[in-house]
């Protein structure tokens, strides 16, 4: 009677397997394989392979039970095979029934951990943010120290002075609440750490205030530059990028972003334009400010406006006789208007310049073919003012330093040294220039100096007099000049040869001083303020131990080589810093140029087609030269024109006064927490 075992077996055993039964059985049985349409996953390694069924049919007890033991050997599933076609039959039906039972219980399960999930998913930020809280605390509680009995834990915390009362009354509370026992109470404790530096902000100054964060945090009680930034920045930024247009479309996409700063979706996108959110009060006043600067340079879109009328006459010019005084006086006849290419207006001539324009650059100048000539030498020169004004002002900030940490005697051996060099050279160029506007009209304007050679000649004592701008200008010159070089030595040694003098004229110094608060003591600088204190008080007490900690503290040779390198650095910045103030004006014409180019391709072109097609072109080119301002113009030379404003705010302006090396205070809040869910965050 045959008989029949059926079974799996992986697909790189088949052969070795086929060979086994023939030569066990000796060709007693018959071996039909069937490959599987899907691959298996084998229950022992979990390792998905392909697998082979098969169905061996022979004759006899014996040879069945070596066919079982070789499937044994080779770790094939063996699964009943009846031998009628009846049990088959009932045997596969039943198979199908339990294969369809566990595809319902599948599908149900699945159904059910969906809706769990779904219900989970509603909760998962609130319980993320939980997580973090406690996270949180017990890392704080981590940071405190037990008391002596083991059953209280002491926290060392800053918090600023007038936030005191409100973190004593949150302790009463909290314990109170809480039932302890023993109440959480506050004292205050001395100490000679330097604090954190705490400045409070809001959404309008959070901006510039992180602009000069990114530059460094401040010292504890340090002048901070955010206050003047909120109007230097702008204006600086505007100088470079001034367009009526192109601010005023800039200061609606900032309005638009104010009017709209609650919107949820603003604050969570993506991170250009959670930058652009971030900083949209800065967009705004940038915008206002080019609008303002825009209406100087009389330029929108690279046209000029003429609001009040231009202050120059054409008419005045033409002169239909050649009488002999009309001709000394150049004026127009039909000839010239025929035959020259171009036309010179002249201001002397009565009735041509009727005035100047009443604000800004006069219109007529966007016709002149020196019109780039002129508003280089405008632009030029008002770049330099306003980058003296700009350092000037920095380093006479940096006094306020002084006076705030009782160091006054760096005002005068540091900071008046520094303004005498500052003004006595490029002050005195300030003058010049305004002088020059002032003393000289069109009639006398041939006469003029030249600036630059005026300014150079200050330097080089030139052997034959020279016409000069105003009378007496050579002594002056000598005056300011030798100014100049008696605040060098005294900029460079006058601070080191002080310090050594109080080092040198005290023997003592105390740790604790009355009427005195020890802000920070990191310094040489420090150590011999706190001694020149004790002559100044009258402290007649010595000891021969804290004579040897003076002189090991004081290094009268880093105190020298600190001073002249600082001095080095800002005789030359001076130099270098008032050049790095051009940028104002290259930026300036840039911008101008670029505005222009991009007019006179576009719109220009689409203007001058007729009529007929002139409609349908212009549309396109409207909505091209559109784009090609937001992406090239705003986006583009903005972001060029931003960065060069961070840098003369950091480099020219901030490095006179402010220092920079401070921690910022970050205090224990909920706020801080970020409340987002990402898959990176480890909540363990």
């Amino acid at each position: 009677m045959w008989r029949f075992v059926s079974g799996l077996i992986q697909q790189g055993k088949v052969e070795a397997f086929e060979r086994m039964l023939w030569r066990a059985c000796k060709g007693y049985t018959i071996v039909t394989y069937a490959e599987l349409d899907e691959s298996l996953e084998d229950p022992e390694t979990g390792e998905v392979i392909k697998w082979y069924v098969f169905l061996i049919s022979f004759w006899g007890e014996q040879i069945g039970h070596k066919v079982k033991k070789i499937c044994d050997c080779y770790h094939c599933h063996i699964y009943p095979y009846p031998n009628t076609a009846e049990e088959r039959r009932e045997i596969q039906e039943g198979l199908n029934t339990r294969i369809q039972d566990l595809y319902t219980v599948l599908h149900k399960t699945e159904d059910y951990l969906r809706q769990v999930l779904c219900k989970a998913a509603e909760s998962v930020c609130s319980r993320v943010v939980q997580v973090r809280k406690m996270k949180a605390i017990y890392h704080m509680l981590n940071m405190c120290s037990f008391d002596v009995t083991n059953k209280c834990l002491i926290a060392e915390v800053w918090c600023p002075e007038v936030d005191l009362p409100g973190l004593r009354r949150a302790l009463e509370e909290g314990s109170r609440e809480s039932g302890a026992t023993i109440p959480s109470f506050m004292n205050t404790i001395p100490t000679k750490e330097t604090p954190p530096t705490l400045i409070r902000t809001n959404k309008f100054t959070e901006g510039f205030q992180n602009i000069v964060d990114a530059y460094g945090v401040g010292s504890y009680r340090e002048v901070n530059p955010a206050l003047f930034t909120i109007i230097t920045f702008p204006f600086l930024f505007a100088v470079m990028f001034g367009d009526f247009g192109h601010g005023f479309v800039m200061f609606l996409f900032a309005l638009l972003l104010v009017l709209n700063e609650n919107h949820p979706k603003l604050s969570q996108s993506q991170e250009i334009l959670r930058m652009f959110f971030n900083g949209r009060y800065i967009l705004l006043l940038m915008g206002l400010f080019s609008v303002y600067t825009g209406l100087i340079y009389n330029d929108c879109f690279s046209k000029s406006v003429n609001i009040f009328g231009s202050g120059w006459n054409v008419s005045a010019m033409y002169s239909s006789s050649h009488s002999e005084e009309e001709h000394k006086m150049v004026l127009w006849n039909d000839s010239t208007i025929r035959h020259s290419r171009t036309l010179q207006l002249d201001p002397n001539i009565p009735g041509v310049f009727r005035g100047p324009y009443p604000f800004g650059i006069d219109p007529i100048w966007n016709l002149a073919t020196n019109r780039l000539t002129f508003l280089n030498s405008f632009k030029m020169k008002m770049s330099v003012i306003l980058g003296i004004i700009h350092m000037t002002f920095g380093v006479t900030l940096g006094i306020f330093n002084h006076l705030h940490f009782r160091k006054k005697f760096n005002i005068y051996l540091v900071s008046v040294p520094e303004i005498l060099f500052m003004l006595c050279i490029f002050g005195y160029l300030i003058f010049m220039i305004i002088y020059k506007w002032l003393a000289y009209s069109a009639e006398t304007s041939r006469e003029a100096p030249s600036i630059l050679i005026e300014f150079i000649n200050m330097f080089l004592f030139p052997s034959s007099e020279t016409h000069g701008l105003y009378p007496g200008q050579a002594h002056v010159q000598r005056v300011l000049l030798a100014l100049t070089v008696l605040s060098v030595p005294v900029l460079f040694l006058g601070k080191p040869l002080f310090l050594l003098w109080l080092h040198n004229g005290r023997s003592c110094f105390g740790m604790s001083r009355s009427g005195y608060t020890l802000v920070r003591k990191d310094s040489e600088e420090e150590v011999s303020l706190l001694g020149s204190q004790d002559i100044e008080e009258g402290s007649n007490r010595m000891e021969e131990g804290c004579r040897e900690v003076t002189c090991e503290e004081f290094n009268f040779g880093e105190i020298l080589m600190t001073q002249t390198i600082h001095s080095i650095e800002y005789c030359l910045g001076c130099i270098s810093n008032t050049a790095s103030y051009l940028r104002l004006w290259a930026l300036s014409l840039a911008h101008a140029q670029l505005s222009d180019v991009l007019w006179a391709m576009l719109m220009r072109v689409g203007l001058r087609v007729d009529t007929t097609y002139g409609v349908l072109l212009l549309l396109p080119v409207m909505a091209f030269f559109a784009v090609l301002t937001i992406f090239i113009l705003l986006v583009m030379e903005g972001l060029s024109a931003f960065l060069h404003a961070i840098r003369l705010h950091w480099v020219e302006f901030q490095n006179k006064f402010y220092v920079g090396a401070g921690t910022k205070f970050v205090p224990f809040s909920f706020s801080l927490l970020s409340s987002k869910f990402s898959n990176d965050d480890n909540i363990a």
